[in-house]
């Protein structure tokens, strides 16, 4: 098997701001996998908050690349099972496994969820983000895109006059992110007050590590709480229930597709809703998010739909959030020249 690695610099059709940082632009990893005639694609983007860069990125996968090289029939199970032994980051590793399940259902010609045995007629759509900026700004934001759902990032002195402001230009649902910037007390305070505004739910609130705190809201929160950067890899399905409604699983974060399966199966065992977020990425880490929706409460998979340019074809989100789904298979990813 060939590996080729590709770096990127996607640009972003407006400044993305959320409580703890912005960008215009976010650079992108995407691995490209290649075995009798057929190219598998997978995409993990930078982060600072989880101190991962596109270099760091290339450094721990050129150590696995001789490994690589000698592959003969690729298993995306047995294939992750190596990456994990080899302590590569998950957003190495994901870039890798989710090339790795693109290719082995191109070489098969079924796409992912056809192979996981789900149907695609039904799924969810997904929200469209708009990023902390001016009140006037946001509604601008928001006005320009007309969708039936909406993440609100949120993290300001104004949060509440945001949700107001935004409320008189639409009847769409609200899903607000506050990325870890609130108190126990704030959330409580303004958790009803949302709840009268068509907010579905909160999603991480309070910081990470504000076990506690979590602890204190349950029950009294009347907004369902879904968890993102206190749920980041297969461990902390378990530890999040009791303390949320649901967990917002990241493919860069958990390590790609494989564990993202069983995150799902488990946050279902334990009656918690289930949702996929993505991180800014391309079409490319868009499509395999997609190929999960038939098993998902919630999809948060907008990243291409940010961007000013795409860098391949797949998945296509249509106006309104229906989704069409590419006739080649694995994630169905084709980079464009």
């Amino acid at each position: 098997m060939e590996l080729e690695l590709k770096k990127y610099v996607l640009d972003l059709g407006y400044t993305f701001r959320i409580s703890r940082e912005s960008r215009d632009t976010q650079d992108s990893l995407v691995v490209c996998l290649s075995l009798n005639g057929e190219t598998g694609y997978g995409e993990a983007t930078t982060n600072s908050y989880y101190n991962v860069t596109v270099e760091s990125m290339m450094a721990e996968i050129s150590e696995v690349e001789p490994y690589i090289n000698t592959i003969t029939c690729i298993d995306p199970s047995e294939f992750h099972h190596y990456l994990t032994s080899k302590n590569l980051s998950q957003f190495a590793i994901c870039a890798l496994d989710v090339a790795a399940h693109d290719l082995y259902g191109k070489l098969k010609g079924m796409p992912l969820y056809q192979l996981w045995n789900t149907s695609n007629e039904h799924y969810p759509i997904t929200n469209y983000t708009i990023g902390i900026d001016t009140i006037e700004k946001m509604v601008e934001k928001m006005v320009k895109k007309p969708w039936p759902l909406y993440k609100i990032k949120l993290g300001t002195a104004y949060d509440l006059q945001i949700i107001e402001a935004l409320r008189n230009h639409t009847d769409a649902t609200f899903r607000i992110d506050a990325n870890n910037a609130w108190s126990v007390e704030q959330t409580l305070q303004l958790a009803p007050r949302l709840k009268d505004l068509q907010v579905e739910f909160l999603e991480q609130p309070l910081h990470a590590e504000n076990i506690e705190g979590y602890r204190a809201l349950r029950g009294k929160c009347e907004l369902p709480i879904i968890a993102d950067e206190s749920c980041i890899v297969e461990q902390d399905v378990a530890r999040c229930a009791g303390l949320f409604d649901g967990v917002n699983i990241k493919l860069t974060k958990c390590g790609g597709l494989t564990p993202a399966l069983r995150m799902i199966q488990k946050a279902k065992s334990l009656k918690m809703k289930v949702m996929v977020g993505c991180m800014t990425e391309s079409t490319v880490g868009i499509s395999a998010i997609a190929q999960l929706t038939p098993q998902l409460d919630y999809v948060d998979m907008d990243g291409a739909m940010l961007l000013k340019n795409d860098i391949a074809t797949g998945i296509q989100i249509q106006e309104g959030g229906t989704l069409n789904f590419p006739s080649i298979g694995g994630t169905g990813v084709r980079l464009l020249s």
